[in-house]
């Protein structure tokens, strides 16, 4: 009995989608021009770094091919590891700081409060103003001299704040949270805008407040945004490098000498590109291999789009 039962309802099932209406999908031919601009602008550049990162060349004579003496140099180079250290240091106090700042910032600003444009065009101006502006601005505004440190030195001590290296990480934490907040924010708005009004209004009926709502229903509903907000804060973290170089110049010493600031010095002062290839490719593994597992954590590779792809 149970087995035909269990026939009838595949029967019926398969019935069931042939009577459900196919969506048309685009062809083949639609991704040919992305696939194009894809070889020619990120696979080839690819394929080229990591072929120098097997040559010795100064930029001026053809490379010669050196096999993996740039990689065995790599693994014995102390400075390094000690840039992937602070690259990671950077990467996880960015992360901490933009995203619960950027989620709350970002569902506020989804609302109807009372001047809530006012607010969020002067909260988004960050988002206008170049990294080098940035960078330049906030070295102003700490200078051990007659910056704010200056004036408040009850609380920055001897106010030379980016003299030391917890100092100077806590300093491009701050800076780098400021500028790219409002970016993430967008995201977050644009998502909670997404939300059905419907869930609010159910919670309400079943007498949620404001904190439950948020917790079990905006939270929930925001997790596609946050895996590619968490995405691009990894991938911006580990390819920053004009922030450091105008605002603490890899130093105090090489403190926060990140990967990306340790291959320019690499490349175009000691002019030796074989090597900052190497640590260009260790980059582009280390970005590659970041995203996949977050991807994989955060479970985007099985979440599934109503529209089909469409």
């Amino acid at each position: 009995m149970v087995s035909l039962t269990s026939a009838r309802l595949v029967r019926n099932r398969k019935a069931r989608d042939r009577a459900a209406p196919t969506l048309e999908r685009p062809g083949v031919g639609w991704a040919i021009p992305g696939l194009v601009f894809f070889l020619v602008f990120a696979v080839a550049p690819m394929v080229g770094v990591l072929y120098l990162s097997l040559t010795s060349w100064d930029g001026l004579n053809a490379p010669q091919f050196t096999g993996l003496a740039n990689w065995s140099r790599f693994i014995d180079d102390g400075q390094i590891w000690q840039s992937t250290l602070v690259t990671g240091v950077l990467l996880v106090g960015n992360i901490a700081v933009q995203a619960p700042v950027s989620i709350l910032l970002g569902v506020w600003s989804a609302g109807h409060q009372r001047n809530r444009a006012v607010l969020s065009a002067i909260f988004f101006l960050p988002l206008l103003l170049s990294t080098a502006a940035t960078a330049v601005m906030w070295r102003q505004l700490l200078d051990p001299n007659f910056g704010v440190p200056a004036k408040l030195g009850a609380l920055f001590g001897d106010s030379n704040v980016l003299g030391t290296q917890k100092g100077a990480i806590v300093c491009l934490i701050v800076v780098t949270s400021w500028q790219f907040v409002p970016f993430h924010s967008l995201l977050y708005q644009g998502a909670a805008r997404a939300i059905p009004n419907t869930l609010y209004q159910a919670a309400e009926i079943d007498g949620a407040g404001r904190v439950r709502q948020f917790i079990h229903i905006t939270l929930p509903q925001l997790r596609n945004t946050m895996v590619t907000s968490t995405t691009f804060m990894v991938i911006g973290g580990l390819t920053a490098f004009d922030i450091v170089l105008l605002l603490t110049n890899g130093g105090p010493g090489t403190d926060t000498s990140i990967l990306p600031f340790s291959m320019y010095q690499t490349a175009f002062r000691t002019y030796d590109y074989g090597y900052a290839s190497a640590i260009a490719s260790f980059l582009l593994l280390l970005a590659t291999g970041a995203s996949l597992a977050l991807m994989k954590i955060s479970g985007y590779d099985k979440m599934t789009s109503t529209l089909e792809g469409l």
